[in-house]
């Protein structure tokens, strides 16, 4: 479910007014052009297949707000990212199986969300109880108690990363994440799409999910640092589960705010990456696409070529 939403979210910097974002799928990759999307799959014969298709929007023109988009861009990109993934799985293993229904995608996009949340607010939240147990931290309105929180959301993802890092088929999409990467520095520097004048970009870029991902755990301890002990002082029931469980309920609804924070802030990061404060603000998550991207081969830049023209509608 993890690997799904980070696979996914490389796109959210992606938009109407951005030149292309993307993300690695099995065997292959996705890249989106405003309106268009081509996944490029490296089939079992070696043969290159690139599919172009409309973006699946579901963001009304009253939520494109600055601030407003975020979590609306958030799902429609698990949409189409997950779709993304079905696809590439169906091609590289020349299989003849339809789309994914409607049925399936809103339950593997709950059950994609569910466990993220699971993964980085209840069991957190949970982390951090069993500190204040043994006297290591406050309450829920201390500090302390937030910072155990964070803590252990950043060892958490940073150790499923790690973990999933040593899967031969994840380390196959990582080398795919460097390729895509790759191909949109040279298009963003107007450089000729050829493997040989690809291959010394770099394979970490500012606009990665991987770096949206750092800025949500970064925003959301702020947040939950200085919102919830407030909201908590407002009102609070006296039951002592309950209240566990209402605080629980109210980091649930923050996410919404915090993703769209976060994604406003990696737009803003990603189109002035030149600057100084944008690349002190991009460094942690540039550090961590260490781990999520590897070099590619020259047979996969191919690959990310193909979907790259795919999507710019080039031949």
């Amino acid at each position: 479910m993890i690997r799904r939403i980070l696979k996914s979210v490389s796109l959210l910097a992606s938009g109407p007014n951005d030149t292309v974002g993307g993300q690695a799928v099995m065997e292959g990759v996705m890249i989106r052009s405003k309106d268009c999307l081509a996944i490029a799959v490296r089939k079992p014969s070696g043969e290159i297949f690139v599919e172009t298709r409309p973006w699946f929007s579901m963001t009304p023109v009253c939520l494109r707000k600055p601030f407003l988009r975020g979590f609306p861009v958030l799902l429609e990109t698990l949409v189409n990212g997950i779709k993304a993934l079905n696809f590439s799985a169906q091609q590289s293993l020349d299989e003849e199986e339809g789309e994914i229904s409607p049925w399936a995608m809103a339950l593997t996009m709950a059950g994609a969300i569910g466990f993220a949340l699971l993964l980085f607010v209840v069991a957190p939240h949970l982390f951090s109880l069993g500190m204040n147990w043994l006297g290591l931290s406050g309450d829920a309105e201390a500090l302390s108690f937030h910072m155990w929180d964070g803590l252990f959301k950043l060892l958490m993802f940073v150790g499923y990363i790690l973990a999933i890092s040593f899967i031969p088929e994840i380390r196959r999409v990582f080398q795919y994440h460097g390729a895509e990467h790759k191909v949109i520095w040279a298009h963003e520097n107007s450089v000729e799409l050829s493997p040989q004048a690809v291959r010394d970009f770099s394979r970490l870029h500012p606009r990665c999910g991987t770096t949206f991902l750092l800025f949500v755990l970064a925003v959301s301890i702020v947040l939950f640092t200085f919102l919830v002990p407030l909201l908590i002082q407002l009102w609070s029931p006296q039951n002592a589960v309950l209240k566990q469980a209402w605080i629980i309920g109210v980091k649930f609804v923050l996410m919404i705010p915090i993703s769209a924070i976060s994604y406003e802030i990696i737009k803003f990061s990603g189109k002035f990456h030149k600057s100084i404060l944008c690349k002190a603000l991009s460094c942690p998550g540039m550090a961590m696409q260490m781990l999520t991207t590897h070099e590619p081969d020259d047979a996969q830049i191919e690959v990310a070529i193909a979907a790259l023209k795919g999507a710019l509608g080039q031949r």
